[in-house]
């Protein structure tokens, strides 16, 4: 007997619909086909166990399964569920008729349960755009596929649960989320706050131009001068994540089996935080079954790199284009996939591997020359794409046992809303352009328009700090950003001011 069953493949953030038939004849092997990978090979084994400790029989026939289409690769563990349902039903143990309904995916234990998959969100979103009228899956999962509307969703925890489904023995309860309420009761929870910061207010303010234009930003200090608290809590102060934001990176998430069970949408900004012993492909993505890296992780979040030139050099030139163009393209022989990466990134560092050069009250014991040769680690175009170099020094006592309350997070998130309200209606006709610092030269020169005086102002700036060329198109972007947020039609001087002062790196001898 022949029967069909609808699994799915998962291939960058999105899926495809594989179908699995299975045929039982006169024989005695199991035969699969359709280019399955070794796991997929091996859920013969697991699914014969699973289903004479469940009670059912494995047919002592030929049984062929073949996965089509036969010309895409098959991976992982997902499809026992599939191949179990279809041999139950070839078999002769289920109810056939209404398999053509559902789409079954699953993991399978020797002891018939169901482990969870990854890729629940944007398996669930192909079937309800294929007309599927279910999705079965492991509970584990749920939660994630039900934010899909509808389609109905089913959380089993046993191949019994499924047998009696189709069998009509068991009435199964759909899973339901309402997405809308979850998402808009989540949308502010953040676990620190910038109130929680003692003094640094210059700081606060360069993460607040940051956040405002979505600026790259690295932070330079001593040890124990903040720098790492200061980064955590940036996406407090970033605007909260759209619908379609919170959509589009939960499906992310979903595919790298980062959601746990409770989790149905990543509704805040993420922020991660590798350790600088990360590998190439562990940041851009990639391996043998291409899965996101720590960048699109991060999409519409922030990365911290902590310690950056700790960082290994092939690691940080693999950012500068996925940095630049905001996705990752991973390309292998059979396939090409495609992640988004559009992210801020945030990096810290000692100014020299002592940690005290340029501190007020300790001295750098580092040889001469040391410093310039740390700094060097970190490759000129690598620092082209960071727009705000921010000195961070450490907190005297006066400002740490002060009873002055800090600014919220909340109130400055305010102010960010307002100037990226500002620019979405200033790139409202640009597609995918949504902040300052994505703007090109051209659009530089054309928004960014300074009086004579600003030139003047810019002009003795780069020669008497010896300030780089890149230097000039970041500082006009970063001025951009602070007029937007003083509410100015155009760039002042003091805007630009304040701009030219965020470009500590840039400036001639700044390591002695």
């Amino acid at each position: 007997m022949l029967v069909k069953t609808f699994g799915s493949a998962v291939y960058g953030i999105e899926a495809t619909t594989i179908t699995v038939e299975v045929n039982i004849a006169a024989g005695t092997k199991y035969f699969i086909v359709g280019l399955p990978d070794v796991a997929v090979k091996e859920s013969y084994f697991r699914i014969e166990s699973a289903l004479k400790n469940c009670g059912f029989k494995m047919p002592r026939q030929q049984v062929v399964v073949n996965m089509a289409p036969a010309d895409v690769r098959k991976e992982g563990s997902a499809y026992d569920l599939t191949i179990l349902t279809g041999i139950l039903a070839a078999s002769g143990q289920i109810e056939s008729e209404e398999l053509d309904k559902y789409l079954i995916m699953g993991e399978i234990s020797l002891d018939g349960g169901v482990q969870p998959i990854k890729g629940a969100l944007p398996i669930a979103i192909q079937a309800r755009k294929e007309g599927f009228k279910g999705f079965i899956l492991p509970k584990q999962n749920a939660r994630e596929a039900a934010i899909v509307s509808d389609l109905e969703v089913y959380g089993v925890e046993s191949i019994k649960e499924i047998a009696g489904f189709f069998n009509g023995d068991l009435q199964l309860k759909p899973t339901t989320v309402n997405t809308r309420e979850e998402f808009f009761d989540s949308i502010n929870n953040y676990d620190s706050d910038f109130s929680e910061v003692r003094g640094q207010e210059n700081i606060k303010r360069a993460l607040e131009i940051a956040a405002a234009g979505g600026h790259n930003v690295i932070l330079i200090g001593p040890p124990g001068a903040g720098k790492t608290m200061l980064a955590r809590r940036l996406p407090s102060i970033l605007p909260p994540l759209s619908l379609h934001e919170s959509l589009e990176t939960t499906k992310i998430h979903s595919v790298a089996g980062k959601l746990s069970a409770s989790d149905a949408l990543v509704t805040v900004r993420p922020f991660r935080s590798p350790h600088h012993t990360i590998s190439d492909v562990a940041l851009v993505g990639g391996g043998s079954n291409p899965q996101p890296g720590e960048i699109s992780l991060a999409h519409n979040g922030v990365l911290f790199l902590d310690e950056l030139p700790e960082f290994k050099r092939s690691v940080l030139e693999v950012m500068r284009q996925p940095l630049e163009e905001r996705k990752v393209t991973v390309s292998r022989a059979r396939l090409s996939v495609e992640y988004p990466s559009s992210l801020m990134l945030i990096a810290s560092m000692n100014p020299c591997p002592c940690g005290y050069f340029n501190h007020p009250e300790k001295e750098c014991v580092c040889p001469p020359g040391v410093v310039q040769k740390y700094l060097s680690k970190i490759s000129g175009p690598l620092l082209d794409r960071i727009d705000l170099h921010v000195e961070v020094t450490p907190v005297n006592f006066d400002e740490l046992s002060s009873d002055r309350v800090s600014e919220k997070s909340a109130v400055i998130r305010e102010r960010v809303i307002k100037a990226r309200d500002v620019q979405a209606q200033r790139f409202g006709k640009q597609e995918g352009l949504h902040s300052n610092a994505q703007m090109s030269t051209k659009m530089v020169r054309e928004i960014c328009v300074i009086n004579d005086a600003g030139q003047l102002l810019l002009k003795k700036a780069m020669e008497k700090l010896g300030l780089s060329a890149r230097a000039y198109d970041r500082i006009l972007k970063v001025a951009r950003t602070i007029a937007d947020l003083a509410g100015s039609e155009s760039i002042q001087i003091e805007h630009l001011a304040e701009a030219i002062h965020y470009r500590s790196l840039d400036r001639e001898n700044w390591a002695g």
